[in-house]
């Protein structure tokens, strides 16, 4: 059955309460209000209380002054647009203050043993970037089949406690790490049916975007450039096609190399932007992570400024008439 939730048309199982729903927004144990058909609804009546086909929902909650600028991804409200990854530092006490000073609330984890914990005497990734404080985005890095991949998002799946959100990869070879396309397609159809939520990275070609996202995946996230090379967007121009037509977030990842690359995919109108290489092989990681923040921010903010129109000719800032002389 079809409910509105915040003026967002959701469907739902026929029997389902308001706490399953604030459960499904992310929001249990938050400190919210409901109101459902413009009634408040007490919270001791979340658990009892059956949602009919076409209700309104209304789920609020306190912010700091000013405009709210967040985005929604598979149902969970996230306040940062920039997500990590977690290889490459020289040891987890980097990789923990990296990640701190990005202010990432989504961090990436590859599911294989280079990087969950591999040495018995090492702190595993895990107990360092904690699911309590980070939204964990398991990935399968490092996978060429579609066979592969499905089986290690399943692994993360058990390994996280059924989580359902997972960041989709097959790469076509070691050199390029370019995406394998057919086999990006047939692994995302199968984990889609299969219940997951699936964020996929794939070339920036618009057409191959809208049948990922017509498939069924919740975020869509073509390259910039290949994967570690830091050259920036090379397209900005098919990457700006696929957002003006797609209806799920698009985040661009791979290729970024400074702060300045994040601003212009965020300038683009990019949803947000994943990144490993760029902060975890830069001189200076952490001084990196704290750059990128604020290039994200930079970038938003100058994308929902709305840049001035270029112009062929100049335009003086300052009137030429009442000169003296």
């Amino acid at each position: 059955m079809n409910v509105y939730v915040n003026g967002e048309q959701k469907h739902y199982a026929e029997k389902i309460n308001i706490a399953a729903i604030v459960e499904d927004l992310g929001l249990t144990n938050k400190r919210i209000a409901v109101e459902l058909n413009k009634e408040i609804l007490p919270f001791n009546q979340y658990a009892e209380t059956q949602v009919q086909p076409e209700d309104q929902v209304e789920v609020v909650q306190a912010i700091g002054g000013g405009q709210e600028d967040s985005f929604v991804l598979a149902g969970q409200q996230f306040q940062s647009r920039l997500l990590v990854g977690t290889g490459k530092y020289k040891d987890m006490q980097e990789t923990q203050q990296a990640i701190e000073a990005s202010g990432a609330e989504i961090v990436t984890v590859a599911i294989r043993r280079t990087n969950i914990g591999q040495n018995p005497d090492e702190p595993n990734l895990l107990d360092v970037i904690s699911p309590d404080k980070y939204t964990i985005l398991p990935n399968t890095a490092g996978c060429f089949t579609a066979d592969d991949a499905v089986r290690t998002c399943r692994l993360a799946r058990e390994l996280l406690g059924g989580h359902k959100l997972v960041k989709l990869e097959v790469l076509a070879d070691q050199k390029t790490l370019l995406p394998d396309i057919v086999e990006t397609l047939a692994s995302a159809e199968i984990l889609v049916k299969e219940g997951f939520d699936v964020m996929v990275y794939t070339n920036d070609d618009p057409i191959v975007a809208k049948r990922l996202e017509d498939i069924g995946c919740v975020a869509v996230m073509p390259l910039a450039a290949p994967i570690g090379s830091g050259l920036g967007i090379c397209n900005p121009y098919n990457i700006l096609t696929i957002i003006e037509n797609a209806t799920v977030p698009i985040l661009i990842d791979a290729g970024v190399g400074t702060a300045s690359d994040a601003a212009a995919a965020m300038e683009l109108g990019c949803d947000g932007v994943l990144m490993n290489s760029a902060i975890a092989d830069a001189q200076k990681p952490v001084l990196m992570a704290t750059a990128m923040k604020q290039g994200i921010l930079a970038g938003r903010a100058a994308y929902l400024a709305g840049r001035m129109p270029r112009k062929r000719f100049a335009s003086a800032s300052s009137p030429l008439s009442g000169l003296i002389g």
